[in-house]
């Protein structure tokens, strides 16, 4: 389902680097991001569409998975089954931003200079890795997880209150969470060793498809690591609270909070206004880190961007423009620098194409969410609800549709950006070489 295939042929070379040349202001960021839907709007619709019919699948077979007998059995498939929910988002975003490279001016002057195309799955192989450790050091997960357990509560709600008035304890949403602690860290061993072994094999190119698979068992090694981290933190958490690793910090933080008097109102106001600042600026960042995997990042960038930490000797590895993003990390972690190191290798791109471009980007990112909220709400008005269950068959194509509105102006926009940014860099060094 690639994008080419329903796009006009490039233009020449001097009639593409014209028509890039007279729209590379960043005001034109929402044309550019309109021009790129009417080009690819197709492909992106039957992306999207795809990912949720899969996504729609297994969120059924999970909850039917959980309840019956042998119940470890089940909570480590059902826990198999949330990891490949997590792993189709990933898939479906890269295919996304795949599917419109034919219609960005910076890929087409590759394809002008000889740089050969990737293919689809040569971008999957390569850019699902690094997509996931940044899925998961935001927390990214976290929606798919209560999306899940809801998906579970309410499927089996008639079985949980009979047993309830029967008086046996109803299971609740426990396929994430009621494995065993021994169960979750041997499999959550076994998959550390595969992902260690596959980006092993992944990092020196002898295994077709080792990136993905990488990328899977990164995330099971995530999954069962952290239910056995719950497990074992749930089970023991009267024990944690006496350490005097933890006795201590607390009275440090409430020491403090009595001698400087401001000092709580300080973190208050932080608090309020740090959640805006994420979903404002640094997730879009995030996003926008992601499309520069998928389109290719200027390694130089990159590379002065991850100095100093996990990524600068892979980075140093690396020879041609573009060359960075070929090369995955085989250990995906998700620390600090995996939280931070994405954000301003963004900034730095986007910073190619001047302040306005970067305030544009986070305003038509901020502005796409609002207005669907917004537009939500009108649309819910305007049917009402005087009819009894009304909005039980009419909710799910509503946020069906809302949400395939949001991930494809998104993509449409990301892939804009990077485009705009992309081509100013470019022709810049084109004109200092000049």
């Amino acid at each position: 389902m690639s994008g080419t295939s329903v796009m006009p042929p490039p233009s020449p070379p001097s009639q593409a680097a014209g028509q890039a040349s007279a729209s590379l202001s960043a005001y034109t960021l929402p044309l550019h991001t309109l021009r790129i839907l009417g080009a690819c709007a197709i492909s992106l619709v039957l992306w999207f569409s795809a990912g949720r019919a899969v996504r729609a699948a297994l969120m059924w077979l999970g909850p039917e998975i959980t309840r019956g007998d042998y119940q470890q059995l089940r909570y480590v498939l059902t826990m198999l089954i949330f990891t490949l929910i997590v792993l189709n988002e990933l898939v479906v975003m890269v295919g996304m931003l795949h599917s419109v490279r034919g219609a960005l001016w910076e890929v087409r002057a590759r394809r002008e200079g000889g740089e050969a195309d990737e293919s689809m799955f040569g971008a999957l192989n390569r850019a699902t890795l690094v997509f996931a450790t940044i899925y998961l050091a935001w927390s990214f997960h976290r929606e798919d997880a209560r999306e899940f357990a809801m998906f579970d509560l309410t499927a089996h709600a008639d079985e949980d209150l009979q047993g309830t008035l029967a008086g046996t304890p109803a299971q609740g949403a426990g396929g994430l969470v009621g494995l065993d602690v021994r169960i979750s860290l041997g499999i959550a061993v076994a998959a550390y060793l595969l992902k260690t072994l596959f980006g092993w094999w992944h990092a020196n190119g002898k295994v077709r498809g080792s990136g993905v698979l990488t990328t899977f068992f990164e995330l099971a090694f995530a999954f069962y690591g952290l239910n056995a981290t719950i497990a074992f933190v749930g089970a023991r958490s009267d024990w944690l609270s006496h350490r005097a690793v933890t006795t201590t910090v607390a009275g440090w933080i409430e020491q403090a909070e009595k001698a400087i008097p401001w000092w709580k109102g300080f973190w208050e106001s932080v608090g309020e206004v740090w959640p805006h600042i994420v979903d404002g600026l640094i997730v879009p960042l995030t996003w926008l880190t992601v499309a520069s995997l998928v389109y290719g990042a200027f390694a130089e960038d990159t590379r002065a961007v991850v100095r100093g930490t996990r990524l600068d000797a892979v980075a140093d590895r690396m020879e041609q423009t573009h060359s960075l993003t070929r090369t995955t990390m085989t250990r995906a972690t998700t620390g600090f620098q995996e939280r931070w190191v994405p954000p301003a290798n963004a900034f730095r791109l986007a910073a190619r194409g001047g302040a306005a471009l970067f305030g544009m980007f986070c305003l038509c990112y901020v502005a796409l969410r609002v207005g669907t909220d917004y537009a939500d709400r009108g649309i819910r008005t305007l049917i009402g609800s005087e009819e009894p269950f009304l909005w039980v068959v009419i909710a799910p194509s509503l946020e069906f549709v809302e949400d395939l509105v949001v991930a494809v102006l998104t993509t449409c926009l990301l892939a804009a950006t990077f485009d705009i940014a992309a081509t100013r860099g470019r022709e810049a060094g084109e004109a200092v070489t000049a």
